[in-house]
């Protein structure tokens, strides 16, 4: 699912039109990225929590030269799912009786 597709599924059921989607999806989202690039955590219950994680800094290889580089410590966003939305991602598979 792209952009427009998540615009248009929740215009449906949130019965909007999807300019008007696409202003709660556009605000949804920039509401989160300033949260995670103020330090915040967002946590939405049942869904997942999308959190900053630090990396620190790494010598890593060039793969063309074999060369030694230094890669830099950064900020990483991060999502981790919650219960529910692990639950139904997996839910077991029907099987019928043999």
């Amino acid at each position: 699912m792209n952009k427009n597709e998540l615009i248009a599924q929740v215009a449906d059921e949130a019965e909007l039109t999807k300019a008007k989607a696409a202003e709660a999806v556009d605000a949804f989202i920039n509401a989160i990225t300033s949260a995670l690039a103020a330090g915040d955590e967002v946590r939405l219950v049942g869904f997942g929590t999308f959190m900053v994680a630090q990396r620190k800094a790494t010598e890593g290889r060039n793969p063309r030269t074999g060369a030694t580089i230094k890669i830099a410590a950064s900020s990483q966003p991060k999502f981790k799912a919650g219960k529910a939305l692990k639950d139904s991602v997996n839910k077991p598979a029907r099987r019928k009786a043999a």
